[in-house]
C-alpha cells in the first residue's frame, strides 16, 4: 500500500471582500475591502502599505477618471478608516469599476482581479519614464494563499502572478504586457510555530502553480468587462 503524504497545514482564506460605495468628484464609485484580521503578511506594489509586512486589511478603491490628487496614500487611508478598517493595511487604486471584479480559486488559492485596459502597452518601451505620482492602476491583482511563505517566496509569488497576467493578456489577443500602472498584492499566512514555511512560489512549485492558475483565470474573466 503506498504511503499517504500528509496534507499541507494551511489556514483559512480571507472572507469575501466588502463592496463599498461612495460619491466623489461627482461620480458614484466603488471599493473592495478585505478584512484579513491578524496573522497575515502581504507583499505589494501598492501606493499604500507596499513592500512586505504584516497587514490587517486590503482596499482596492475605484477613483474618478482623470484623478488629480497628489496624496493617494492619504486618500486610501482615509477611505479605509471611514469603512472601519483598523490597523495597517494595503491600498490600491484603479479607474476601473471594481464592482465588476473577477474571482478565481485553485487548490486553496484565491485571486480577485479588476481590470481596465484602455491604456496598455509593452513593459520594454523606448519612452522616457514619468516622474512623480503615478496614475491609478488599471489591472489590480489581489491574491491570497493559505500557507506561510518566506520573503523570497513572496517576491517569487509577485513574479508568478505577473507572468500569469501576461499569459492571460496574450491569450486574449491583446497586444500588451499590461498597463503602465498595474498593481499587485499577494497575502500569505504569517509564519507560526509548527507550520511549514514555503520557500518557493514559482509557477512550477506547489503553491505557485495554484497561484498562477487562479490569477490567469481571474484576469481572463476580468478582461471582457474591461474591453
Amino acid at each position: 500500500m503506498p504511503a499517504l503524504l500528509p496534507q499541507p497545514r494551511t489556514g483559512p482564506l480571507p472572507t469575501d471582500p466588502q463592496c463599498l460605495t461612495r460619491v466623489e468628484d461627482g461620480e458614484r464609485l466603488h471599493a473592495l475591502l478585505w478584512r484579513l484580521g491578524p496573522g497575515w503578511r502581504t507583499v505589494s506594489s501598492a501606493v499604500l502599505g507596499g513592500g512586505i509586512a504584516d497587514r490587517a486589511w486590503i482596499l482596492n478603491a475605484q477613483v474618478a477618471h482623470g484623478y488629480r490628487r497628489t496624496d493617494p496614500a492619504r486618500h486610501l487611508a482615509g477611505l479605509a478608516r471611514a469603512a472601519g478598517a483598523e490597523g495597517p493595511g494595503v491600498g490600491l487604486m484603479t479607474a476601473a469599476d471594481v464592482s465588476a471584479r473577477a474571482d478565481a480559486r485553485d487548490g486553496g488559492v484565491r485571486a480577485v482581479v479588476t481590470a481596465g485596459i484602455s491604456v496598455r502597452g509593452w513593459a520594454a518601451s523606448p519612452e522616457a519614464g514619468a516622474v512623480g505620482v503615478a496614475a491609478p492602476g488599471t489591472i489590480n491583482i489581489v491574491a491570497a494563499l493559505p500557507v506561510a511563505l518566506t520573503d523570497a517566496a513572496l517576491v517569487n509569488a509577485v513574479m508568478t502572478a505577473t507572468e500569469a497576467k501576461v499569459q492571460a493578456l496574450l491569450e486574449a489577443g491583446l497586444d500588451c504586457s499590461g498597463t503602465p500602472t498595474d498593481a499587485v498584492c499577494v497575502a500569505a499566512r504569517a509564519p507560526r510555530e509548527g507550520a511549514e514555511v514555503h520557500a518557493f512560489a514559482g509557477p512550477r512549485s506547489e503553491w505557485g502553480a495554484r497561484l498562477a492558475r487562479a490569477v490567469h483565470r481571474a484576469v481572463r474573466a476580468a478582461l471582457p468587462a474591461a474591453a
